[in-house]
């Protein structure tokens, strides 16, 4: 099921002040699929640049992340936890990774699959230990594609 009002992705990575990759897209190149997919570019732009108000701004009010064993429901709290870890010990880091899976739930709702993990300072890819499987719910808010859940899933073990 899919609509064709999710925004053009260009004009919504413009709007974030992000440039956009195309490869990132790799299949998923439905203009729907791309404008949901602007998410996950977002929220890498975020980590790029250590900016937890910018990852933050991602997600819904009321939006989820599970990162590890760290359970957050609301915006602010992911706020205050990236803000942490960008000035502790993700200082420096940034996250890769591409879709596998798009689907489209309801005309409002998309999710997204992806994999890859996060670059620690220094390196160039993403380390064995620190490869991930992601599921990202992704909503349409006032025209742009907004984060309600987020969870990550380590590949090893």
């Amino acid at each position: 099921m899919t609509s064709t009002s999710w925004g053009d992705a260009t004009a919504l990575l413009t709007a974030a002040g992000v440039a956009e990759d195309t490869g990132y897209y790799r299949g998923f190149t439905a203009p729907d699929e791309k404008a949901a997919l602007t998410v996950a570019m977002r929220i890498q732009a975020a980590w790029a640049a250590n900016d937890a108000d910018a990852f933050a701004d991602v997600f819904t009010d009321d939006g989820s992340l599970l990162l590890q064993d760290t359970q957050l429901t609301s915006r602010e709290q992911i706020r205050d936890h990236m803000a942490r870890g960008f000035a502790g010990g993700l200082k420096g880091a940034r996250v890769l990774g591409g879709p596998v899976h798009v689907s489209f739930l309801t005309p409002e709702v998309a999710m997204v699959i992806t994999e890859g993990g996060i670059v620690r300072p220094g390196e160039r890819a993403v380390a064995p230990a620190d490869q991930i499987r992601a599921t990202w719910v992704i909503t349409r808010r006032g025209g742009t594609p907004a984060l309600v859940s987020h969870q990550s899933s380590p590949v090893h073990g």
